[in-house]
């Protein structure tokens, strides 16, 4: 595992103020001493000008940068700011990097990264002490966390092993859920770690063809789940996110047999829910992905049309038709919550007949909430 990420990275660059980092010695205990650059200005690496080219968003996958933030770690979900076009379930994330190894089509870092490099923040300690700080203010609110919205959360995780310390804290938080979002298998790092019921490891899934087709340099279905198998034997509570669905000729067969799946091997499972939203990307976004994976991407063939939020989206009626499958045969199939992920209150109220904070089960993560 970690072997297979050493070799699929050509170059570590590490800035000097991170050498007294625990991560900066354990990533010199792992690569090779050819590998490794310092440096002591970054600007070369982090900023350039204009849009990345294809060529240069590809290589910036094989480059890794670990330095420090000086910024804020901990925020709302981009979603949170857009309340007027989109119903945010009042998620927060913590962002210790920036950049993934992985290659989905749809990703929306295309078009949000300006730099040609991989970051690992070197300072976690500032990060959970961001948080620690937090706790004393808002401990006793029920705050779901998660670390997944510019970096997966584990697919460098190997590395770096953040996950642990992240673990740590949580264990000591009774109010306070973190979740771990990934498209990659990697869990053995810290499925040894106390925990108090309280750090979600979840998925986002589809269905192998469309792995195959759009989620390129990912843990294949059947690899993700057994990661799942993995950390529920442990007592990590688990969870999926159908997002994005990808319309294609068969997908209505494809999502039924990965909905059967899911409902089949964790029925017995600490399920913490179930999330579904479908394929949505900035229409600046387009040209670059056109670029890197041609026209036989059924993302890259997907009519789309702009939304409220600005994004291009499936046509409302494509959206609903999607959702009202997927809920439906969860329902069929399942107990668990289903809820649907940046969306519009209109496709609520297409796809369910009510607003979430109507839906009994999903009340409590759709209230008004503000730290």
């Amino acid at each position: 595992m970690v072997e297979k990420l050493i070799s699929s990275i050509d170059s570590v660059y590490i800035h000097q103020q991170a050498k007294d980092a625990a991560v900066t010695s354990r990533i010199l205990s792992l690569f090779p001493s050819s590998k490794i650059q310092w440096v002591e200005e970054d600007s070369s690496l982090t900023h350039h000008e204009g849009s990345l080219s294809a060529h240069t968003y590809s290589q910036s996958k094989r480059k890794l940068y670990i330095t420090p933030f000086k910024g804020q770690f901990f925020k709302r979900c981009p979603g949170a700011s857009q309340r007027k076009a989109l119903t945010c379930c009042n998620y927060h994330v913590l962002n210790l990097g920036l950049q993934c190894n992985m290659n989905c089509s749809y990703c929306y870092l295309q078009s949000y990264l300006k730099t040609p490099v991989m970051t690992i923040y070197s300072n976690i300690d500032d990060a959970i002490k961001e948080l620690q700080d937090m706790s004393l203010d808002h401990g006793q609110k029920n705050l779901r966390v998660g670390t997944g919205e510019v970096i997966d959360s584990l697919s460098l995780d190997p590395l770096t092993l953040y996950s642990r310390p992240l673990i740590d804290f949580f264990s000591r938080q009774k109010h306070w859920s973190l979740e771990f979002k990934t498209k990659s298998c990697h869990v053995d790092q810290f499925l040894d770690c106390d925990h108090r019921g309280n750090v979600i490891v979840s998925w986002s899934i589809n269905p192998q063809e469309v792995i195959e087709h759009e989620e390129h340099g990912t843990a294949s279905l059947e690899e993700r789940l057994n990661a799942a198998e993995k950390s529920v034997r442990k007592g990590f509570p688990i969870a999926f996110h159908l997002d994005p669905m990808i319309y294609h000729e068969n997908w209505k067969t494809n999502y039924e047999k990965l909905i059967q799946t899911l409902s089949l091997r964790f029925r017995n499972a600490n399920v913490q829910g179930i999330s579904v939203g479908t394929l949505r990307f900035q229409p600046e976004q387009r040209h670059i992905m056109r670029e890197r994976f041609g026209m036989q991407s059924w993302v890259t063939q997907a009519e789309v049309f702009p939304s409220e939020s600005g994004k291009l989206r499936y046509d409302s009626h494509l959206r609903t038709t999607m959702f009202k499958f997927a809920i439906d045969k969860f329902k069929e199939h399942s107990p668990w919550p289903v809820s649907i992920c940046m969306e519009t209150p209109e496709t609520w109220i297409a796809t369910y007949e009510k607003y979430p904070t109507q839906i009994q089960e999903l009340k409590p993560l759709f209230q008004p909430y503000r730290l």
